[in-house]
């Protein structure tokens, strides 16, 4: 039997074709970390970014991903949420329309702005957008944690203005002599794409989003153009008790 462990049931409910999954995508988010290249270095240059624009090509309602370095690593995780859609449409699990689909494009979005301008946004960027299209829920307890859940690292207390900060997946915790060690897929400084281990104690705060209502994603039609309140993370600041309510914790 294939791997559909997670998000194989689901229901048909009054959303009109679209479909809702009974557990999360875990497993696909996983299968498509999997599939990223490894290495490619590390770059947050205007050339890393364009480099990400054309990694993602839309063309005829599809998604063709195809990852080069150098890479970042909220523009990583990003991919690999792409390719998550992707692989649950190819699926027959997944019914977006166009209009929903092209609000998925990787432009020069300000922050906050769109999808992808949330994503990559100073603060609780990742964990905004599922809180507001309620795409899945979030939560801040390490213990809750699963691999496959998106995982928005931050260094230090600081959110926003000044921020430390890395956009990553969570793939679990293993415990080593010198403690607790958590380990995550993302694109890290210097290497680029691959899996890298950090001591727990090094995190100051992490806020995870698990994905299990991706047809909620056509709520982008109808929200704001602009979130202002992450559009404000770069040159505000805020603090993790204000980013947990804005994500719902």
């Amino acid at each position: 039997m294939k791997n559909f462990s997670v998000c194989i049931a689901f229901v048909i409910v009054s959303l009109g074709s679209q479909l809702s999954f009974a557990g999360d995508c875990n497993d696909v988010v996983l299968d498509q970390v999997r599939k990223m290249p490894s290495g490619g270095r590390y770059s947050v240059s205007h050339f890393a970014k364009i480099r990400l624009q054309s990694s993602a090509h839309f063309e005829s309602g599809k998604f063709f991903i195809i990852p080069a370095g150098p890479s970042f690593c909220s523009g990583a995780t990003y991919l690999v949420f792409i390719r998550t859609i992707e692989a649950l449409r190819e699926r027959g699990q997944l019914n977006l329309d166009y209009n929903t689909l092209e609000r998925l494009i990787i432009r020069d979005q300000r922050d906050g702005e769109g999808v992808w301008g949330r994503w990559n946004a100073n603060g609780p960027g990742t964990a905004r957008l599922f809180h507001e299209l309620r795409l899945g829920r979030n939560f801040d307890n390490i213990d809750q944690a699963k691999p496959g859940d998106f995982m928005k690292i931050f260094w230090s207390r600081s959110v926003g203005r000044n921020e430390h900060g890395h956009s990553t997946i969570f793939l679990g915790t293993e415990n080593r002599p010198d403690g607790q060690y958590v380990r995550y897929w993302s694109s890290n400084v210097p290497s680029g794409y691959g899996e890298k281990s950090v001591p727990r104690s090094k995190i100051a705060y992490a806020l995870f989003s698990r994905l299990e209502t991706p047809g909620n994603l056509e709520r982008i039609t109808t929200a704001p153009l602009v979130d202002t309140y992450l559009a404000s993370l770069l040159r505000s600041r805020s603090s993790i008790s204000e980013a947990g309510t804005k994500c719902g914790l």
